[in-house]
């Protein structure tokens, strides 16, 4: 197993110096991680630091609460496609989601899929910790429906982050032809293999280079 292929290089503090993302960068070309994982403003750059590599630029958007217009999800998704994102993480509409309105959470996500589509694939960030588990299934479901390319668990910026346990549910959700992708708390060698073998296809992190040791 290449573990360096499931890592999202990830540095999505609001801090985040021009430096230091070029730092994410050169790790993640030394290392050759799937992915670099910023905040949007921060694409050309590292499209720039990675020009040459197999290293893909990913960013956020809705990030980290989700509740914002889906028109502004979409303007955003579709501006760093422009600018050079390759992924997109998405949040869901997580209040959407709490009182069952999966109707605006599936259009919500269609919009951002549609706007990453073709030239970028999309991942979902359900926020697992704030959901129980049908709200995870029905979260997987609207966004397999709504053409997306991956679910994730977490932002990693909320109480905490994923599990193996929640990997394993969205797995056996979206079956096999969908990514999983495992964010928020891993942040050893340990962590990273309990989340693959509980069928994780990607991991965000800002421990790589650590798990690289």
């Amino acid at each position: 197993m290449k573990l360096n292929k499931y890592i999202d290089h990830t540095l999505l503090r609001a801090d985040a110096t021009t430096q230091q993302i070029k730092k994410l960068c050169a790790e993640a070309r030394q290392y050759d991680f799937a992915s670099v994982c910023v905040n949007s403003c921060h694409v050309p750059l590292a499209k720039d630091e990675l020009n040459g590599t197999e290293v893909k630029v990913c960013c956020v958007v809705g990030f980290p609460l989700g509740a914002c217009f889906t028109e502004a999800k979409a303007y955003e998704a579709a501006l760093s496609v422009e600018r050079g994102a390759e992924e997109v993480d998405m949040v869901i509409n997580i209040g959407a989601a709490k009182e069952g309105n999966w109707e605006l959470v599936e259009r919500d996500i269609k919009a951002v899929a549609d706007a990453c589509h073709p030239k970028a694939i999309l991942k979902v960030i359900i926020e697992t910790c704030l959901l129980t588990d049908e709200e995870k299934r029905q979260a997987c479901l609207c966004a397999q429906r709504a053409g997306a390319d991956f679910v994730k668990t977490s932002t990693g910026f909320s109480v905490s982050g994923a599990t193996p346990e929640d990997v394993a549910l969205m797995r056996e959700t979206v079956g096999s032809d969908m990514g999983v992708k495992a964010a928020g708390g891993v942040r050893s060698t340990e962590d990273a293999e309990k989340m693959i073998s509980s069928g994780a296809t990607r991991l965000g992190t800002s421990s790589g280079v650590k798990l690289m040791g």
